[in-house]
């Protein structure tokens, strides 16, 4: 891992993110307009369509080679009692996923994407699964402080997360064509309410969810220990790598990484529900321009989603009633990624298929 100069690292990475390519989209959208049916009839698939033709500078974007990147990490907040599950599940979950038995496996097996699960900060050692090349290990240390207590981690720790998930991008950019974004960690629906919070300025209650499936009980706990979180912590909101310090998580700095490295190299990449969504908040803060290149799968059940959604300024494709994350939702958009470029290059113009008459 590059930590001997890392403000070098990430301003070289920063420095190879530009717009869209406005001439391929509209060069994309020029011809959607033609194709043979009423004007936009397929509406937002058509919107995706010109985003990936900018994202890729391409009018036939390369979407075939698929990977969702399932980021790990425990979180020390776990202690004040934020979930129903022991984080002992973080390292069952991660044997689950080696073994293709988890929700993420079936889904990106459906959608032809191959699964890479990264070792970010779990509690538990994955020597033996990284011996074996089953997981990537990228591990900034084994778990969060309680950042109920003081900050989740150090500014140097925040940094090394996001470059790890900019070390897995790079990685693997020459192998994929469209990133997905995942997550595994007990407890992280607190540090992701968090962020939030601090970046989109909402009230905790109205930001926080049931996560794991709390009672009402357990869930007025969840929004007093993410209040005190933010009170002794005090993240700067005009400091995103501030914010992922003070109340994040190693797996959300790796998927803020991730996202910065697949809009460094031009690669979609499609962030799926809550934990995901605060780990684009983050990469959007750090680089502005890595928005254009982002997807956003679906709207989470988890109540503070729809704002983050927001502050990220960008659409959902899919409201399935999702709370699994893993990068399930993300999984699920792949079809309609290759859906949106199969209409950009497959549906014959009026002129092509000899059609009479203009689009209306």
């Amino acid at each position: 891992m590059n930590t001997g100069n890392s403000v070098s690292f990430l301003e070289a990475t920063y420095r190879k993110i530009y717009p869209q390519d406005s001439l391929s989209r509209d060069q994309a959208k020029a011809r959607l307009e033609q194709l043979t049916m009423p004007h936009w009839a397929l509406g937002d698939l058509m919107d995706l369509a010109v985003d990936l033709a900018g994202m890729t500078s391409s009018i036939e974007p390369p979407v075939s080679r698929k990977a969702v990147v399932v980021m790990v990490g425990d979180h020390g907040v776990t202690a004040e009692g934020v979930s129903k599950f022991p984080s002992e599940v973080t390292a069952q979950m991660v044997y689950n996923f080696v073994a293709g038995g988890a929700g993420i496996n079936a889904l990106a097996r459906q959608a032809g994407a191959r699964v890479e699960v990264v070792d970010m900060g779990a509690a538990a050692d994955f020597s033996d699964l990284v011996k074996e090349n089953k997981i990537r290990a990228k591990k900034i240390g084994t778990g969060t402080k309680n950042m109920a207590l003081g900050p989740a981690m150090t500014r140097t720790h925040a940094v090394m997360a996001v470059e790890a998930g900019i070390e897995v991008a790079n990685e693997l950019a020459s192998e994929v064509d469209i990133f997905g974004t995942g997550d595994m960690g007990i407890g992280n629906t607190t540090p992701s309410t968090a962020i939030a919070a601090a970046l989109t300025e909402k009230s905790v209650a109205e930001l926080t969810g049931r996560g794991t499936g709390l009672d009402d009980v357990g869930l007025r706990k969840k929004i007093q220990v993410i209040e005190k979180s933010l009170d002794v912590n005090r993240p700067d909101s005009k400091d995103a790598m501030d914010v992922l310090a003070r109340v994040g998580g190693y797996e959300i700095g790796g998927i803020a990484g991730l996202i910065i490295g697949a809009a460094a190299h031009r690669k979609p990449i499609i962030v799926d529900g809550f934990i995901s969504t605060a780990g684009a908040l983050i990469a959007q803060g750090l680089e502005p321009f890595t928005r254009d290149y982002i997807i956003c799968a679906h709207q989470s059940v988890e109540q503070g989603h729809r704002a983050m959604l927001e502050k990220l300024g960008r659409k959902p494709l899919l409201d399935l009633n999702l709370r699994l994350g893993e990068g399930t939702g993300a999984a699920l958009a792949m079809n309609l990624v290759e859906a949106a470029k199969a209409v950009l290059t497959e549906v014959a113009t009026f002129e092509d298929a000899g059609v009479t008459g203009t689009p209306v």
